[in-house]
């Protein structure tokens, strides 16, 4: 029980990235509209230190939001937040109790004239029926559970170790939600199948992006800047979600053409190989194998997503050809007297190939 438990802490100790206040309002833009009068739920987020929280108690009337629900798993490691608040009748450290902050209006309680942080934090340490405390504030847990069933929209960080059991989760429960996620996790069983169905797809950014880390966050990729706060810089972080937005209607501009030479088959599935997305043929009529991150530029008015290399690739054809395989169903291409395996492909076919002559006329 004693490994299990420590092994519980590092896990959660790694799940720790706190999202940046900049890369929230980036994101968050263009989805305006779709808040008025919803109920939104951040069920990953300490209101000790969650820019979520920070950022839609802080903009609670601009959205014109009908509550804010916030919830953490017992607190934070992290110290030392601008929003970092002491509150009357808990006598354990915030990085003990897991905290339920509900908010249904934000005023210029402090009569400044303006609505800001200060006050949102006065509401929070002035008003008792705003803040409460949980069990565990998992969201697997049954009152969080509940709390999940309240929401109208979903929009937080949840932990990378349990992100395919997290957006199961929201799947299961038909919930609209925003969520900071790997771009790599479009392969799981738990999210390719949305995504090829139109259930859920990207957000408007992707690439790079930085968090804040508990100080002791031990990786390759961390610094310290001159506050003393702790990043981690991960790539291939983007969004995922099921409100629209402009940008997924925005059609790809294909200035290429189809050549065998320019384009091989693959060695195990009748499909061509497109290295970069950026060099999809205009023309050609057939199935294309392209990296994940096409999925950052797919119109679904104008492309259709036939599949993914890990389900539909043939390996049989593969291990006659080469006896022992090294990892798990890719695509691969014949290169010389040799198949090399690719990364992984997503599988789509253009909805409107453009003849040659066509292209050219316009």
């Amino acid at each position: 029980m004693a490994n299990k438990n420590l092994n519980a802490a590092k896990t959660a100790k790694k799940d720790e990235f706190y999202t940046q206040l900049t890369d929230i309002e980036r994101e968050l833009q263009h989805y305006w509209p779709h808040f008025r009068d919803k109920v939104v739920l951040c069920n990953c987020d300490d209101p000790y230190e969650s820019n979520f929280f920070k950022y839609f108690a802080l903009r609670f009337n601009q959205l014109g939001l009908k509550k804010l629900i916030c919830t953490c798993y017992n607190g934070s490691p992290v110290q030392g937040n601008e929003l970092l608040l002491h509150f009357d009748g808990f006598d354990a450290e915030p990085t003990k109790i897991a905290y339920k902050v509900e908010i249904t209006e934000v005023k210029d309680l402090n009569g400044d004239g303006a609505v800001d942080l200060s006050d949102v934090r006065y509401l929070l340490q002035n008003d008792k029926n705003v803040l409460s405390t949980l069990k565990t504030g998992d969201f697997r847990d049954p009152e969080c559970i509940e709390l999940l069933k309240q929401a109208d929209i979903v929009v937080t960080n949840p932990p990378f170790s349990l992100f395919r059991e997290y957006i199961g989760q929201l799947m299961e429960y038909k919930k609209t939600f925003l969520i900071i996620g790997n771009q790599n996790n479009v392969s799981y069983k738990e999210v390719f199948p949305s995504l090829k169905d139109n259930r859920i797809w990207l957000g408007v950014n992707s690439g790079s992006q930085r968090f804040e880390v508990p100080i002791d966050y031990e990786r390759d990729n961390t610094y310290i800047d001159s506050d003393g706060k702790k990043y981690a810089k991960f790539g291939n972080i983007c969004w995922f979600t099921n409100l629209d937005h402009k940008k997924r209607h925005e059609e790809l501009d294909l200035v290429c053409r189809y050549s065998p030479e320019e384009y091989p088959s693959y060695f195990n599935y009748n499909g061509i190989e497109i290295g970069k997305t950026a060099d999809i043929p205009y023309d050609y009529e057939g199935i294309m194998g392209v990296p994940i991150t096409f999925l950052d530029k797919y119109n679904p008015d104008q492309f259709e997503i036939i599949g993914i290399g890990l389900e539909l690739a043939n390996m049989d054809i593969v291990r006659s050809r080469l006896g022992k395989l090294n990892g798990g169903p890719r695509l691969y291409v014949e290169k010389g007297k040799e198949i090399v395996r690719l990364y992984e492909r997503i599988l789509i076919r253009n909805k409107h190939p453009q003849r040659y002559d066509d292209n050219k006329a316009n």
